[in-house]
């Protein structure tokens, strides 16, 4: 009986373990940190062996397959003695993948993944398909593979979880973007965070799908130096570039091979914003090639509604409208919310910065923001940056005290936007706390 070590006891972790078991492998799983309450649980009812709050060497270096959870870098000492014993290291995504028949559509980019891949998802599902959804967002993929028989399954997938793939194939794959992003975990060359992006192109095929984001500059340059036998699918948003799919003044366009062309007009639209009509044309374009009608893909563009924190709409109070976008924990991210709205805005930013180079959004935040408040326990690099281009400024380490100066600047028809671009473990446990709280306080006052 092979011996499989999971390193890392969360969400895929745990599937891991199960899947491992389940396909006859002796499973050990060990995590540095302690197991949340259900995930231990979990272990003890399959009689799944592990350890908390330390690895053990002897007992991990026995391995025959090591599964890494994500969050653990390359660089860690553990990972590092694996590797010296050239002891294999599979991602779960790699794992389950081993173990299903399933049609896979992969998602992948710096920004926009999970909002693409819930939207994918939606519209096969809205359609009746029997189609899963895992990755980086929900359940863990291995546990999918082990108590379902999906047809398709819809992966958003992170530059982590693509760096420990081999043999893992998808039948259609969507890179949206690549900025910089985690370059502490790429030894701060982005040609590495590069090169893990692309990993989303690994083993497909010429019949397989690449849907791609024609407009990013480091997609095309990368795109120049690689023979890749496989269907690709551009997508832009300024035209050209032999685009399947545009954005145009009408609406979307799509001139999907042996179709006529197809309008979808704004109006028809479940998001808004340029960076939002590039995720809905590759979601668009990812359920075309998957086999679904395009009368059903409008038809469950209608019923969509995004995740929370992600330009979420919380209310509008005195004509004031306050949006939830906490998951925007980068500069882009912050760059495509500020796109978004035409109306004032009234701008929270801050938390844990994470070297930010805020130079990619100061002319939107000069033409479109009337105020920025940081909201940090330090703020000191936000208020040196953005006190002399805006007309008000305020620094508070009080979500409350933010939201009373917000309601005080705030005049009908202005959008309040909660859109940190740092990471939130300063004030808060994590962007959806975050973004929980800063929903609950607005709805307090509503």
């Amino acid at each position: 009986m092979k011996k499989l070590i999971i390193l890392g006891g969360g969400e895929s972790g745990i599937g891991a373990a199960l899947l491992g078991k389940a396909k006859g492998f002796d499973v050990f799983l060990s995590d540095l940190n302690s197991l949340q309450d259900h995930f231990r649980d979990r272990l003890y009812q399959q009689e799944i062996p592990f350890e908390e709050k330390t690895h053990t060497e002897e007992v991990i270096l026995g391995a025959d397959l090591v599964i890494k959870s994500p969050g653990i870098p390359e660089k860690s000492a553990i990972v590092q003695k694996i590797r010296e014993k050239n002891i294999p290291i599979f991602s779960e995504i790699e794992f389950a993948s081993r173990y299903t028949q399933a049609r896979i559509i992969a998602i992948t980019g710096s920004n926009g993944k999970t909002t693409t891949t819930l939207l994918t998802y939606h519209l096969l599902k809205s359609a009746g398909w029997n189609v899963g959804l895992a990755g980086n967002v929900g359940k863990s993929f291995a546990e999918q593979v082990l108590l379902n028989d999906y047809d398709h399954f819809v992966l958003e997938l992170s530059s982590f979880q693509l760096d420990d793939i081999y043999d893992f194939r998808a039948d259609i794959s969507v890179l949206l973007n690549i900025t910089p992003d985690h370059l502490d975990r790429y030894d701060y060359i982005f040609d590495n965070y590069v090169r893990s992006k692309f990993k989303i192109l690994l083993n497909q095929l010429p019949h397989n799908s690449f849907i791609y984001n024609a407009d990013d500059p480091v997609i095309a340059r990368e795109l120049t130096s690689r023979q890749l036998a496989v269907n690709r699918f551009p997508v832009s948003l300024k035209g050209g570039n032999n685009a399947v799919a545009q954005l145009t003044t009408q609406g979307l366009v799509f001139h999907l091979p042996d179709h006529p062309t197809k309008v979808i007009p704004f109006e028809k639209l479940p998001l808004k914003g340029p960076h939002n009509y590039m995720n809905i044309m590759s979601a668009v374009l990812a359920a075309s090639q998957a086999g679904l009608a395009f009368e059903a893909i409008e038809s469950g563009l209608t019923t969509f509604q995004n995740a929370p924190h992600r330009l979420e709409k919380v209310a509008v109070i005195d004509g004031v409208e306050y949006i939830n976008d906490s998951k925007a924990t980068n500069v882009d991210s912050v760059y495509y919310a500020l796109q978004s709205f035409e109306s004032p805005i009234i701008l929270l930013i801050g938390g844990v910065d994470k070297g930010n180079d805020y130079d990619a959004i100061k002319d939107l935040v000069q033409t479109k923001v009337k105020g920025v408040i940081a909201l940090g326990k330090d703020n000191v690099k936000l208020e040196h940056y953005f006190e002399p281009i805006v007309p008000l400024f305020f620094a508070t380490d009080d979500l409350n005290k933010a939201l009373e100066k917000a309601r005080e600047w705030a005049t009908p028809k202005d959008v309040v936007l909660l859109s940190p671009a740092c990471a939130s473990f300063d004030l808060f446990n994590n962007y959806e706390d975050r973004g929980n709280r800063f929903r609950e306080a607005v709805l307090s006052f509503a």
